[in-house]
């Protein structure tokens, strides 16, 4: 019996890419108990307080941002963080940095630690991008948006991260003024990068 339990359950966490919040399983059809006896026998890891993979998935290429996707849905992956996604830094975040919209409630995860950030309007709705890690939609802002929020926050994360980044970009090769100087736009720091881009691009 428990078998057939494990055997639908399992289907289940396969059909999101085999991670799940505890309650996204229960409301897709998992009996919590089923959920638990998965855990307690193995079948399920905890990847964080109440998320869930299973356990004979192939290794996590980004468990930190899995989670954060996964237990932070309205939220956004954004400065270093996404810098670090996109290549854009030498850096490597010891936390996962998060937008998120202004009023927002602040989430609480025992892991991994996380760093937020409070968007408005314009400014968190643009330049998102959906990627696919580890069988779970994560969203994280383009290279061009990201740029332009270094330069916003640059009291934050410093302004030397701000400009490395604009340096790795431009060797990149595939440099998008147009909408470098649209999100600067947005951000209102078109007069801050501006020089910069010039110098550098």
């Amino acid at each position: 019996m428990s078998g057939t339990r494990f055997d639908r359950a399992a289907e289940i966490f396969g059909k999101h890419g085999g991670v799940l919040r505890a309650g996204q399983g229960i409301r897709a059809g998992i009996h919590p108990g089923t959920l638990y006896a998965m855990r307690d026998s193995g079948l399920l890891e905890t990847v964080s307080r109440g998320v869930y993979r299973l356990a004979d998935g192939s290794p996590m290429g980004s468990p930190n941002l899995v989670t954060v996707a996964t237990r932070i849905p309205g939220g956004v992956v954004c400065l270093i963080s996404a810098l670090s996604f996109h290549e854009l830094t030498t850096q490597i975040p010891h936390e996962v940095h998060v937008a998120l919209a202004s009023g927002a409630e602040e989430p609480r995860l025992d892991h991994p630690p996380i760093r937020t950030y409070r968007f408005t309007g314009q400014s968190f709705t643009e330049g998102v991008e959906t990627h696919e890690l580890d069988g779970v939609t994560v969203r994280i802002y383009s290279p061009e948006k990201t740029l332009a929020d270094c330069f916003k926050f640059r009291n934050r994360i410093g302004i030397d991260t701000a400009v490395e980044a604009v340096r790795s970009y431009r060797e990149r090769g595939s440099i998008r003024v147009d909408g470098l100087i649209h999100y600067a736009s947005i951000c209102r720091v078109k007069r801050v990068i501006q020089p910069y881009l010039e110098a550098i691009l």
